[in-house]
C-alpha cells in the first residue's frame, strides 16, 4: 500500500515538472489540478515550488545579472525555501494523523529523518532526472558531454529506485509500529524578527 503512495507522489511530481516546462517561466501562473486540502494538492504544490526555485537558482548564477535583479531573486529564493519547509511539515502532519492510532512496539526505533523530508529529496531528485535527461538530448553539445550526462542520468535513476523503496519501507515500518514518527519544527532563526540580530536590532 505504501509503495502506491510513493508511486502516486512520483507521478504528481513529474506532472508538475512537465506542466511547468510548457511555459518554462518562473512567473508562470500556478494552477493546482488537485482538490484543495488533499495530500495530492500539497504534493503538487511542493513540486511546483521546487521547480520554480530550480530555475531561479539557474537565473541568479548568470554572471551578467543586474545586482538589483539578483537581490530580488535571492529574496524570492529565501521565501521559496520557507514555503518548501512549511509544505514538508504539512506532509509530515498528514502522516502523523494517518498513523496516530498505530500501536507502537516496545522496541520501535526512530528514523534519522521523517517521511516528508525523505519525500522532499525525492521531489528534488525528479528535477535532477528531468534536467539531466534534457542534457542527454541536446544537439548543441559534444557527444562526450551527452555520454557523461547519460552516465549521471543512470545513477540518478538508480537513486530514484533506492530512495523510493527506502521511503516505502519506512512507511510500512511506521504503519506496523516498528518505527515511530517524531517531528521537529525547523525554527529557521534568520527568518524570525525575534532571533535574527540584524532584524531585531532594527525594531
Amino acid at each position: 500500500m505504501e509503495t502506491k503512495f510513493i508511486d502516486k507522489a512520483l507521478l504528481i511530481f513529474r506532472e508538475a515538472i512537465d506542466r511547468y516546462h510548457i511555459q518554462d517561466n518562473v512567473d508562470a501562473e500556478f494552477v493546482n489540478p488537485y482538490q484543495k486540502g488533499s495530500i495530492e494538492a500539497v504534493l503538487y504544490l511542493k513540486a511546483w515550488i521546487d521547480t520554480v526555485q530550480w530555475h531561479l537558482e539557474d537565473i541568479i548564477r548568470d554572471p551578467q545579472i543586474d545586482p538589483v535583479e539578483a537581490l530580488a531573486i535571492k529574496r524570492r529564493i529565501d521565501k521559496s525555501n520557507q514555503d518548501r519547509t512549511d509544505l514538508v511539515e504539512r506532509i509530515d502532519s498528514y502522516f502523523l494523523e494517518k498513523y496516530s492510532k498505530v500501536a507502537v512496539l516496545p522496541d520501535a526505533t526512530i528514523n534519522t529523518e521523517s517521511p516528508a523530508w525523505a519525500i522532499d529529496r525525492l521531489s528534488i531528485l525528479q528535477l535532477k532526472i528531468y534536467h539531466m535527461r534534457a542534457e542527454t538530448l541536446r544537439t548543441d553539445c559534444t557527444e562526450e558531454h551527452k555520454a557523461n550526462c547519460t552516465k549521471k542520468l543512470n545513477t540518478l535513476l538508480e537513486q530514484e529506485t533506492d530512495l523510493s523503496e527506502a521511503i516505502s519501507t519506512l512507511l510500512v515500518d511506521i504503519e506496523s509500529g516498528r518505527k515511530y514518527m517524531k517531528t521537529y519544527k525547523q525554527m529557521k532563526m534568520y527568518n524570525d524578527v525575534d532571533t535574527n540580530p540584524v532584524l531585531y536590532k532594527q525594531k
